[in-house]
């Protein structure tokens, strides 16, 4: 007995079986999306490096230590934390709107 059209699942073609309805809800948000789980990670470790360049720097500052060269690279820092956690929340954003 063949199904209508609009209920046929896809078939999985290692196996000549239709494909889970689970397997085939993150196939189709990964196809939607592609890579979002790396711009995440990639946006975490980046985080991460502006985070601990910040207080490298700001310990710097508090010491007293070449203020003039320290203060930019501080805020240079600091802007990489405030855009990785931008495009972070972003991105979280995008993946509750498309579930």
């Amino acid at each position: 007995m063949t199904q209508p059209p609009n209920q046929r699942r896809p078939i999985d073609p290692d196996t000549t079986q239709p494909i889970a309805p689970e397997k085939y809800a993150r196939l189709k948000a990964e196809a939607k999306a592609p890579y979002r789980g790396l711009r995440q990670f990639i946006y975490g470790a980046f985080g991460a490096s502006g985070f601990i360049g910040a207080f490298v720097f700001f310990m710097q500052l508090l010491a007293g230590r070449n203020v003039e060269t320290v203060l930019p690279n501080f805020a240079l820092q600091v802007g990489v934390v405030a855009l990785m956690v931008w495009l972070f929340r972003l991105e979280q954003r995008a993946s509750r709107k498309s579930k």
